[in-house]
């Protein structure tokens, strides 16, 4: 089976890109392949101009990612959860504490900071689990279906966060969802990924004018996409 067949897409610096697809679209190992934990067998990537087979632990410094179910150590609080992380990435403990600290204040975690992560709730997890990536202070973000299974306040609250960090940080996002509504609000350009190929890539304005031509409605991302997903 040919999980992803012949895909060719880009990633500006500074934006926020919708991936979106069915499931088994190949949308999983695309990002599996952009990170270097799968070997693809041909083409090529670049991950902030490195490639990330050749270079896999430098794209790994540079990338932050947050697959769809986070694993943590469930006897261990979210200070000491981030203290393991800073450790693997040889982050200073002085340097650690202060960011670990910033870090809290921003995901809103501060007042559960040496409560046990056994006892957090999926969205307080999620949440954990974007301070995980931030402390290298990554260059992009990677977030396979960050939302799913959270309650509609937990998922505004983490689309929110992501919008923050693009906005106030520069940080590059590649978000993997299947929350249209939520992928239309933040990002800047999408691209429709359906049986391992690419079928669309551009604004949401821009394909909505490619598919239903010039109009006064404005059409939603759903619509968009099933337009895409009926022709193939």
């Amino acid at each position: 089976q040919t999980a992803v067949d012949s895909l060719s897409f880009t990633v500006k610096e500074g934006e926020i890109f919708g991936f979106l697809g069915p499931n088994g679209a190949g949308k999983t190992t695309t990002l599996l392949m952009l990170l270097g934990l799968s070997r693809p067998s041909g083409g090529s990537a670049k991950i902030c101009g490195l490639n990330p087979l050749r270079d896999s632990m430098a794209v790994k410094r540079m990338v932050g990612y947050l697959p769809e179910n986070v694993g943590f150590y469930a006897d261990l609080d979210a200070v000491q959860s981030l203290e393991y992380v800073a450790s693997l990435n040889s982050i200073p403990q002085n340097e650690a504490s202060q960011k670990i600290e910033a870090l809290l204040d921003l995901i809103g975690l501060k007042n559960d900071a040496n409560k046990k992560v056994d006892n957090f709730s999926r969205g307080m997890k999620q949440r954990l689990g974007i301070a995980e990536v931030l402390i290298k202070d990554p260059k992009v973000l990677f977030l396979d279906e960050p939302t799913l299974g959270l309650d509609p306040d937990g998922a505004i609250r983490l689309i929110d966060l992501v919008a923050s960090l693009n906005r106030d940080r520069n940080i590059t996002v590649l978000l993997s969802s299947h929350h249209l509504h939520q992928v239309q609000k933040i990002s800047h350009r999408v691209g429709i990924m359906i049986g391992g190929k690419m079928v669309a890539e551009g604004s949401i304005e821009g394909l909505a004018k490619e598919k239903f031509g010039i109009g006064e409605k404005r059409y939603s991302l759903e619509e968009i996409y099933m337009e895409y997903f009926q022709e193939v």
